[in-house]
């Protein structure tokens, strides 16, 4: 499955369903690490996994980082800068980091582009991802990947027919959190969300999220409930809460992807953050028929205009205001 190339001169990437806790359970024990409280200097970016890992603090979370393959040309600094970079976008959008301890494999492999990611939740928080032993420490800053899945962790699991949820988010909020962080700009991310979201909209024979399990129904159709409940939840409470709210309390009263819940149970925590139904209603509306927001008008009231091929800011659209607290810093 493939993703189209992302925001800037970022290089197309693969990305895959992240499993469910039960599965790939010899995955997660291969990296398996003993995690300490705080970074720790002990690093050789080569080799094979028996390598010593790196540790790097986020916060109240360690991450151990354990390598697979050459060094590669940026280096040691590179690798790390890039890891701590997105953990801290990542930080950033929850309050804190999803959970105390993850170990991410990185393997490094033939070519200079970013590969795909995984993330798995048992038997502990564990990220696999690859990297071009070429890529460039701009192509690292520009990157998605890890970004997307480390979003993953903050989501309880979910059943395989709501994987659009786990998808979804993870699909939209890597911009939001990128741009809030200032990794992204605001026109970038609503140019490719005004080019990408249009996929996700149901096709013919579609039976809604929960059972039509396309890669673009799955990735941009989950983020387009996303954007959706963002916006009805922001005008309901009139910009007082949002998803990242709803998003950040699902964080603090689960226990992340190593532990698996019911939609109904995510969506309830959610909602009860915001005063609203919203995402419980949205569910329900789009669970099991196919429904088809009008996007064009949905652009115009947040004030995203393109002409010509070229997309711009009207800044006295109804949503205006709306669209620029979404992804503006430290709104609370």
């Amino acid at each position: 499955m493939t993703r189209p190339a992302a925001r800037g001169s970022h290089p197309v990437g693969t990305r895959h369903v992240r499993c469910l806790p039960v599965c790939r359970l010899l995955i997660g024990l291969i990296g398996a690490t003993v995690f300490y409280p705080g970074p720790v200097l002990a690093i050789r970016a080569s080799g094979d996994i028996g390598n010593p890992p790196m540790y790097i603090g986020a916060g109240h979370a360690s991450i151990s980082v354990v390598w697979r393959g050459p060094a590669a040309d940026v280096g040691e600094a590179g690798l790390r800068e890039w890891i701590e970079r997105s953990a801290a976008i990542v930080r950033g959008y929850y309050e804190e980091f999803p959970v105390s301890t993850v170990t991410i494999q990185v393997s490094i492999v033939e070519g200079d582009r970013m590969g795909s990611g995984r993330t798995f939740g048992l038997p502990q928080p564990y990220i696999e991802v690859s990297v071009g032993r070429h890529i460039t420490v701009q192509a690292l800053k520009d990157d998605w990947v890890l970004v997307h899945e480390m979003i993953h962790l903050a989501l309880p699991a979910v059943a395989g027919e709501q994987n659009w949820l786990a998808e979804g988010i993870a699909t939209y909020v890597e911009g939001i959190a990128r741009t809030q962080a200032g990794n992204l700009t605001e026109l970038a991310l609503w140019t490719e969300y005004m080019d990408a979201m249009p996929r996700g909209l149901p096709q013919a024979n579609d039976r809604g999220l929960d059972r039509t399990h396309t890669h673009a129904r799955t990735y941009w159709g989950g983020a387009l409930y996303c954007l959706i409940a963002d916006v009805r939840i922001r005008e309901q409470t009139h910009s007082r809460y949002g998803l990242q709210d709803a998003l950040r309390a699902i964080r603090r009263s689960g226990a992340g992807m190593s532990t698996q819940w019911p939609i109904e149970r995510i969506l309830t925590a959610g909602d009860a953050a915001t005063g609203t139904t919203v995402l419980h209603d949205l569910y329900i509306s789009m669970k099991d028929q196919p429904v088809s927001p009008d996007l064009d008008l949905l652009w115009v009231e947040l004030g995203i205009r393109r002409r010509d091929g070229i997309v711009y800011f009207d800044d006295s659209a109804r949503l205006a205001d709306l669209r620029r607290i979404i992804t503006r810093p430290d709104r609370n």
